[in-house]
């Protein structure tokens, strides 16, 4: 079984992000959820934005790092939109890492380093304005093609943003059910 450590979107650990911890730790694996915003939440992806930008994406990515100090080295990172900036350094720049999963975004992990040769997911939908227009969606790709799709990319019809967050309106049950099925899949190999 995989351990994970798994960071939040710009909403904050949302229940909704504990409860997809929940049912990755019920399939047996064992799920860290920092809260790199010291306990605050965020009603709309906006003000969560605004809060990550005035706290400083650099301040986010290193509170990620700080949260895997006390882990082993053999972990599967695994962020949700926001948290993906934490995935990508601590892949990039700790050794040991099993495997990465890029939930509702993607940075490019050429921006903190060397990629390690490790496997990786890249989830988002299609008309995401967040994901699919704002360049993550075509950057995903373009890293599935550098790693020899080692990291593959999975795209989902719709427009929201953080779908896989149940406790979110722009929760959808079935594309969350799959993305869920294969994170699972995932887990599994490494």
């Amino acid at each position: 079984m995989a351990e994970v450590l798994l960071f939040h979107h710009a909403q904050g650990l949302t229940s909704g992000v504990r409860e997809f911890a929940d049912t990755l730790s019920g399939a047996g694996h064992t799920v860290h959820t920092p809260d790199l915003y010291q306990g605050k939440t965020f009603g709309t992806l906006d003000e969560g934005v605004a809060h990550a930008r005035s706290t400083g994406f650099d301040v986010i990515a290193e509170r990620g790092v700080a949260a895997a100090q006390d882990l082993p080295e053999d972990l599967v990172y695994a962020g949700f939109s926001l948290g993906v900036l934490p995935v990508a350094k601590l892949a990039t720049s700790r050794p040991g890492a099993k495997g990465a999963l890029f939930l509702s975004g993607f940075v490019p992990p050429s921006e903190f380093g060397t990629w390690p040769g490790i496997p990786a997911q890249v989830h988002g939908m299609d008309a995401d304005p967040e994901f699919a227009d704002s360049g993550d969606l075509a950057a995903a790709r373009e890293f599935a093609i550098q790693t020899g799709y080692q990291a593959e990319v999975f795209v989902y019809p719709g427009s929201a943003h953080l779908f896989a967050d149940g406790s979110l309106g722009e929760y959808d049950e079935s594309a969350a059910g799959l993305l869920t099925e294969r994170v699972l899949a995932f887990l599994a190999k490494v």
